[in-house]
């Protein structure tokens, strides 16, 4: 019986794990995007938009070590967040090279609109509450276990 670390099952797409964690979020993605589409929002957005919702005022670098990206490629997600009216980048007056992230009143009023996304969400996996939490606290050691993987290289 030939096990999925056997030479000959080893490199099998399906016994991947990138690929079945690739997959099951790109299918997460796919379950959001209408739901954000009513907000207006696409999914990278959405995910600055609850950091914000959660600590209002961070700085740039503070989101993208939030969201585990580097300021630069943050920065044109907040910059159309901006524009769309969501929220305001504002300069330190301590230090003009760090920006400040504040929401506007419309942003914050997007916050009512969203709280319904995570029902959809639970209600869409098919899945109790209490599996879906194991699931999340799993892949959050997985993470941690790579991050350390890499800063041990």
């Amino acid at each position: 019986m030939n096990t999925p670390l056997d030479p000959c099952n080893a490199l099998l797409l399906d016994n991947q794990m990138c690929f079945a964690l690739h997959s099951t979020s790109l299918m997460m993605t796919k379950t959001y995007k209408p739901l954000l589409q009513e907000l207006g929002l696409t999914y990278p957005q959405y995910l600055a938009m609850l950091v914000l919702w959660e600590t209002d005022g961070i700085t740039v670098g503070e989101i993208s070590a939030r969201l585990l990206t580097d300021p630069g490629s943050v920065t044109p997600l907040l910059k159309r967040l901006e524009a769309e009216g969501l929220l305001q980048r504002i300069r330190t007056k301590a230090d003009e090279r760090v920006v400040e992230l504040h929401l506007t009143a419309k942003g914050r009023a997007l916050h009512e609109q969203a709280k319904t996304i995570p029902g959809c969400i639970l209600k869409a996996t098919g899945l109790p509450m209490e599996q879906l939490e194991e699931i999340k606290q799993a892949l959050v050691t997985l993470r941690k276990h790579l991050r350390e993987s890499l800063d041990n290289d």
